[in-house]
């Protein structure tokens, strides 16, 4: 298509299709999925947030059983831990990447490297950041730590520079800037290690250059988008800035960058954005979704974009964990509810580990959605799967 002609106009409903598929929520979902498939739909996802919070099971857990019922959390430890095929460290927040991907989190380390260097500064001042070097050597020396290692009070009372909290300060430090990572993870707390001695030996050193950086993040974040503004680009890994999504957008308009006309849910006016070249293509051969109902994690990818979700999917969503609660409009950690390519309702649900039961109690649909008795059936098979997932004896139903 030349960016001369009439740009594609692409429906609400191909444009939701488009999304769950990009997302891996179009794929049959029994298909066997084992060490090396896992790596590869983390992959095809870019990375997956991760969350401490285990209101019924962590957030990367729920989205990766959420794409395929056959994955197993012990995959995914292998992956981190024992081959280190994967690390963590931060797009728009804490996430699992596929460590391929380092010599671009290396560039990125190196862009703010110094801006986060001067925050710590600013924060703890330059004694602080000099003895950052001295977690760097205690490391060396020691071995991988976890931040209450660094606590010197055996006491409790804290004693200058190496209490709990100015330690695990340091790390965090560290960390965001590449010079430890994350080894393994004891229960959920943090177990840091020299990056050198964390990742395979053909990623140590590594670092992209500036164009080949921003080329493999804004091509890497539309790919996997479809389509969307150099806002939605820049915002996907959060490697660029949205002047140099415009730029690459602008230097591949025509090539790797198409203009296209997405319509809404509601109707209202319709979004020119820009979508990966073989769009056409891509519609034409669209998947349906598998006819189950789904509760989404509340950091799933395809609710991440609230903007995007409120006017494709014509669901307003806000995950009400920080929301005091006589303010709350539905609860602390509710669950969208996915039939087919909607968004049909909301689901509080909850872990009650001390009944050994998986406890959904009230279910909120959107307007003009209707409940029956086909729905209730695939609401009662999605709980089997969560219970299985989260290793309950029992499950309840809201009704």
């Amino acid at each position: 298509m030349s960016v001369e002609s009439t740009p594609l106009r692409i429906a609400a409903a191909d444009g939701r299709r488009l999304i769950l598929a990009l997302q891996g929520l179009a794929a049959p979902p029994r298909r066997r999925l084992d060490g090396d498939q896992l790596h590869a739909l983390i992959g095809d996802l870019g990375y997956v947030q991760v969350d401490s919070i285990q209101w019924v099971e962590r957030a990367h857990h729920m989205i990766l059983a959420s794409r395929r019922e056959t994955y197993r959390p012990e995959h995914l430890r292998r992956l981190l831990e024992d081959e280190a095929r994967l690390f963590e460290n931060w797009t728009h927040d804490a996430s699992i990447i596929p460590a391929d991907y380092f010599p671009y989190w290396n560039r990125k380390f190196s862009r703010e490297g110094e801006a986060i260097r001067q925050r710590f500064i600013r924060w703890r001042g330059h004694d602080a950041v000099e003895a950052v070097e001295a977690v760097i050597e205690h490391i060396r020396d020691h071995g991988p730590v976890m931040a209450r290692d660094l606590n010197d009070a055996p006491t409790g009372k804290q004693r200058g520079w190496w209490d709990w909290h100015a330690g695990k300060t340091a790390l965090e430090y560290l960390w965001r800037t590449g010079r430890v990572m994350i080894a393994r993870r004891q229960g959920f707390q943090k177990v840091y290690e020299l990056t050198e001695r964390v990742l395979p030996a053909h990623l140590h050193g590594t670092e992209a250059d500036h164009d080949a950086y921003v080329d493999w993040a804004c091509r890497g974040a539309l790919q996997r988008l479809g389509f969307g503004s150099p806002g939605d680009i820049a915002r996907f890994w959060n490697l660029v800035t949205i002047d140099e999504a415009k730029d690459w957008c602008q230097r591949h308009l025509g090539r790797e960058a198409v203009p296209v006309v997405v319509e809404t849910a509601d109707g209202s006016r319709p979004k020119q954005l820009l979508a990966r070249p073989d769009i056409e293509a891509l519609l034409a051969d669209l998947p349906p979704p598998p006819p189950r109902l789904r509760a989404l994690n509340p950091f799933d990818p395809v609710l991440r974009d609230r903007n995007r979700l409120n006017w494709l999917f014509g669901f307003d969503y806000r995950i009400e964990i920080f929301v005091p609660a006589p303010q709350r409009k539905y609860g602390y950690y509710i669950f969208p509810l996915l039939d087919g390519d909607r968004l049909i309702g909301r689901l509080d649900m909850k872990a009650e580990r001390s009944a050994d039961t998986l406890a959904a109690s009230k279910l909120w649909l959107e307007p003009k959605q209707k409940w029956s008795a086909a729905r209730q059936k695939r609401l009662e098979a999605e709980l089997e799967r969560q219970r299985k997932l989260v290793g309950l004896g029992h499950f309840t139903a809201p009704g």
